[in-house]
């Protein structure tokens, strides 16, 4: 079995203006998606980001305050499941919450050092 990092790109909920109860219903979306994984032996953790960040650069190690300008969308978080390939992953991504808010997934193998 691979690891297979699922990086979850989408709007900030607070920028698009959830309510109180579409921010409720939406979390219930993720709980229950991570815990299908979870039941299914794939999940190996994640996270949720937040929209606000630091990001260095250059030779002069510039730092800018995020979010980014530049960055028409925002990382929200990642989840690390294990499957055999990117077509096991894809499957699992259909559950993905956000597709109804314009979000996507991008998914990258992890790279094991030996």
């Amino acid at each position: 079995m691979k690891e297979f990092m699922m990086i979850f790109i989408g709007p900030s909920y607070e920028e698009i203006g959830l309510s109180p109860e579409q921010l409720q219903e939406r979390m219930g979306r993720w709980f229950a998606w991570g815990d299908k994984m979870t039941k299914q032996g794939i999940l190996r953790g994640g996270k949720a980001l937040h929209a606000k960040g630091k990001r260095i650069s250059g030779p002069g190690r510039t730092v800018s305050d995020g979010p980014f300008v530049e960055s028409k969308e925002l990382v929200g978080g990642f989840y690390i499941v294990e499957a055999e390939s990117f077509e096991d992953v894809v499957v699992i991504a259909q559950d993905f919450p956000d597709y109804d808010l314009d979000g996507g997934v991008e998914i990258r193998e992890v790279i094991k050092f030996s």
